[in-house]
């Protein structure tokens, strides 16, 4: 029979999973829902409000451990959405990109 997580592991699991699917919105991670890399910084910027605003509502009932998870987690989204922010209009896609490196490997070009 499974064991009932505690609500400091399902709180951990809860920032985790919100972690993963914000990476997947930055272009970060693959969706494995459709094997594709893709960008969405307006979807990831409200996956990381969200997480921020839970930061807040939760201020001063969390344990020392996930305080440190909930301010890494934070830390760790905010600096990739500005890396991503930085680059503008989505990178080319991995096809785009091996596309032009054959074509200057047939040009002579590289």
């Amino acid at each position: 029979m499974a064991r009932t997580l505690t609500a400091s592991e399902l709180f951990e699991m809860f920032v985790l999973q919100q972690q993963q699917w914000t990476m997947i919105q930055l272009g970060k991670m693959v969706n494995p829902m459709t094997g594709e890399v893709a960008r969405d910084l307006e979807a990831a910027r409200m996956s990381i409000d969200l997480l921020g605003m839970l930061q807040e509502k939760t201020k001063g009932n969390l344990d020392a451990g996930e305080e440190r998870l909930i301010n890494s987690v934070l830390t760790t989204l905010r600096l990739n959405f500005v890396e991503e922010s930085a680059r503008g209009a989505a990178a080319p896609s991995d096809a785009e990109a091996s596309d032009s490196g054959s074509a200057a490997k047939e040009t002579g070009e590289a």
